[in-house]
């Protein structure tokens, strides 16, 4: 077997939180780090033939999903995983009416996104889509971060979850639920704001408040294993 995987989206896929590369979610989904996460042995794409092109970027919104990683895409691609919409609603922080029109645009753009995704690559190819995570894990609260409580955060997080969710029904997507596998990693057993990519405490998965760390890139790729293949995880 074989095949060509492409990662779009922002720095929920990308290496750059998680310790160096090759410890991001796109790139564990890829090649296993065996001796992190020794459960995971032979559960990976490089182990079946895959190549792999990781267009995601650090920053990413969704307009750039669209306009600048997508005509990356440099042939069709028989499976793509997709993170995008969490820095369009983080640039909205604190204002809900600017967050409401932030995940409209989500939408909007997203739809480009399936559309042009989908007319390129075929119906052979898999499409992962991954929902937001929230690391206040529902408080809308994250102390140390900076960042003023906002009450209304979890709620506007819920809208662009069930917004990225309709996305993925409409274009015949996978929605892996990244927001449901990472409650309670986040404040409720550690501080997120903290700047270790590898913390002693392996079940905080974020550094530097809303990034995945190396464990929570594990969590990443564990959400879109289990929407592609629909089996229980193997142990961390």
């Amino acid at each position: 077997m074989s095949g060509y995987y492409v990662a779009l989206g922002d720095s929920m896929s990308t290496d750059d939180y998680a310790g160096g590369p090759g410890r991001g979610a796109a790139s564990l989904l890829f090649r296993n780090r065996d001796t992190d996460f020794p459960g995971w042995q032979g559960r990976d794409l490089a182990g079946i033939g895959f190549e792999a092109r990781l267009l995601a970027r650090d920053g990413a919104t969704t307009i750039d999903v669209l306009d600048r990683q997508l005509p990356a895409v440099d042939r069709p691609p028989t499976l793509v995983t997709i993170s995008m919409g969490g820095n369009d609603l983080l640039a909205a922080y604190g204002d809900t009416d600017a967050a409401r029109a932030a995940v409209a645009r989500v939408g909007a753009q997203g739809e480009g996104v399936l559309t042009r995704l989908r007319a390129a690559a075929g119906g052979n190819c898999r499409i992962v889509l991954s929902t937001v995570y929230d690391p206040s894990d529902g408080t809308g609260v994250v102390p140390g971060s900076g960042l003023p409580p906002w009450p209304d955060g979890p709620a506007m997080l819920h809208l662009l979850n069930t917004t990225l969710a309709g996305l993925a029904e409409r274009h015949g997507a996978a929605l892996a639920d990244v927001h449901d596998r990472f409650l309670g990693h986040g404040v409720t057993v550690g501080d997120p704001s903290r700047s270790d990519p590898r913390p002693p405490e392996r079940e905080l998965w974020y550094c530097g408040t809303v990034e995945p760390n190396a464990w929570g890139a594990s969590g990443i790729r564990g959400a879109w294993w289990r929407a592609l293949a629909d089996l229980p995880d193997p142990p961390r």
